[in-house]
């Protein structure tokens, strides 16, 4: 599994996923972004998957701290992956009963995610 941040210093925190993911590197690149807003105010977030394979096998999943901490300072998450795995990210972010938006964005349209992430509103 691989997961990695980048961040930009125009607010955008582009998140890469590949095969399974892992909790503790999920955890970790949390705590990067929360560092990231702590540094830069309000951010947007794109995540990237590649040959994404769900979720590892540990316990603690639901713990939805950092999303109680930050929503507030997330204006939008654009996240491109293949259709199939979009009901499982739903429930995976409890995507329904936050107040981010979330836009779901095929593996070849990364290009319309980012611009979606810098259309205002």
């Amino acid at each position: 599994m691989t997961i990695k941040l980048e961040s930009t210093n125009e607010g955008l925190a582009v998140i890469r996923i590949s095969e399974k993911l892992g909790k503790t590197e999920f955890d970790q690149t949390l705590l990067e972004c929360e560092k990231m807003i702590a540094e830069q105010g309000k951010i947007k977030i794109l995540v990237l998957t590649e040959n994404f394979s769900g979720w590892g096998s540990a316990n603690n999943w639901e713990d939805m701290s950092f999303a109680e901490r930050n929503d507030a300072n997330v204006e939008k998450i654009a996240i491109v992956c293949e259709p199939r795995w979009e009901d499982l990210i739903d429930a995976f972010t409890v995507k329904d009963l936050r107040r981010v938006t979330f836009e779901y964005f095929l593996p070849a349209q990364e290009a319309k995610a980012r611009q979606w992430l810098n259309d205002p509103g």
